[in-house]
């Protein structure tokens, strides 16, 4: 089989080109430059360097001539910072990117794709009694994401959106989005307890990303269009903080003090005025988080390993996480920012 991916260099690109090629299979990216400085990019996957938004109808067709499969993992999540409106950069990045590439992929062919979402989707139809897509533009984005990838599906052609949720490991030169978490939580360093929500999450390492991003593009023909929420473990935060406080070398027996919602709620105003002091436009709502990080919000396990995700280490990779994300945060890592393109 040969593939067509949008973010191949990525952390959890590279990881699924790695799988990819170690089945037998070709791989073809589209990348920015620079690359991560020490990243395991396979020798053997094709890199066309560029912006795929800056390229013709008649570039991408070239690229996709011969190609199976396209994979899309690229894009932002939540805890990349925009100004007003938040909404046109989600579009920008996860969801026009995939009303153009995915016609073209029609027409040159292609017979699937995979889409990495989020799995703030599987929690709106979950749970839709919560208004998340009134008051959540990222929510709003994610949705509108898989509409989108559904209305190209046919007898022809299937696609699978993957629900990730929070994910774990470390890509070498390449700054994790795990570096926003110690900004939250430095604040209170100084204090003999941390404050956090009761709630927690389902989570999975960067290679059972890879494995999943495969098993997917492997599919036989005739799946259609799905949305399949992903996790391989469910972890509360508390349990997680253990590991991010033992990552950061301040023990792992930093003591953790679980917080309702309205409590939360109290100590969001100083973050809204920090946002209205820097003109950004959050993507979730500041007033609403605290009753989404109170819901533990896990994940069946079944749904990867149907895919053909396996064991991993999760809390070696955690502690990998935030261990880089507090080199970066201090400034002691040079490290890429993540792209979006």
């Amino acid at each position: 089989m040969k593939v067509f991916m949008i973010g191949g260099t990525g952390l959890l690109g590279c990881e699924a080109a790695r799988i990819f090629i170690e089945r037998g299979h070709q791989v073809t990216s589209v990348a920015l430059p620079p690359l991560p400085q020490g990243a395991p990019i396979p020798e053997e996957m094709e890199i066309v360097f560029g912006d795929i938004n800056k390229k013709s109808d008649e570039e991408i067709l070239a690229m996709l001539k011969g190609c199976d499969s396209f994979v899309f993992a690229a894009g932002v999540d939540e805890r990349v910072e925009f100004p007003a409106p938040v909404y046109d950069y989600y579009y920008k990045y996860n969801i026009a990117p995939l009303e153009r590439i995915l016609p073209l992929c029609k027409q040159a062919g292609l017979k699937n794709a995979v889409v990495l979402g989020s799995y703030f989707s599987y929690l709106y139809k979950k749970k839709p009694q919560m208004g998340l897509l009134e008051r959540n533009p990222y929510f709003r984005a994610r949705i509108e994401q898989e509409r989108v990838v559904e209305s190209f599906c046919d007898e022809t052609f299937d696609a699978t959106v993957l629900e990730l949720p929070y994910i774990f490991g470390t890509q070498p030169g390449r700054k994790p989005v795990w570096v926003v978490l110690i900004e939250q939580i430095s604040g209170m360093d100084k204090l003999p307890f941390t404050m956090y929500p009761k709630g927690g999450t389902a989570m999975l390492t960067v290679r059972q990303v890879g494995q999943v991003i495969v098993g997917a593009a492997e599919q036989k023909p005739g799946a259609g269009f799905r949305a399949v929420p992903i996790g391989m473990y469910n972890m509360s935060w508390k349990k997680f903080l253990s590991i991010v406080y033992d990552a950061r070398g301040m023990g792992a027996d930093r003591k953790i003090i679980g917080v309702p919602p309205w409590m939360m709620r109290m100590g969001m105003k100083g973050i809204i005025k920090d946002y209205e002091e820097r003109g950004i436009d959050s993507g979730m709502d500041p007033l609403q988080l605290p009753d989404i990080m109170d819901i533990r919000l896990f994940i069946n396990k079944k749904y990867a390993v149907e895919l053909g995700a396996t064991e991993d280490d999760i809390e070696s990779a955690i502690f990998d996480s935030i261990k880089l994300s507090e080199e970066a945060y201090k400034g002691t890592a040079e490290l890429l920012d993540m792209k979006g393109e």
